[in-house]
């Protein structure tokens, strides 16, 4: 089963969260939380983020971004 669009997932090879931004043929189009470039993920691939999943994403973003290393 595919993740609606604008569920939050982690990679499991990775651990890279992200939000679902599109389904395109077999595969998930997700971006990093704080934006970022899309990768393209299959749904199995996927499990949905737990909330403290998402927040140490989100805060590793604004951390980043307050060093100059994102815009």
């Amino acid at each position: 089963m595919k993740p609606p669009i604008g569920a939050y997932v982690v990679e499991i090879t990775t651990g890279k969260v992200g939000t679902v931004m599109g389904h395109e043929g077999p595969y998930l189009q997700l971006r990093p939380i704080g934006g970022g470039r899309e990768w393209d993920c299959e749904p199995d691939g996927v499990r949905v983020a737990t909330v403290a999943e998402r927040l140490s994403a989100a805060t590793a973003h604004v951390n980043a971004r307050s060093r100059g290393e994102v815009p």
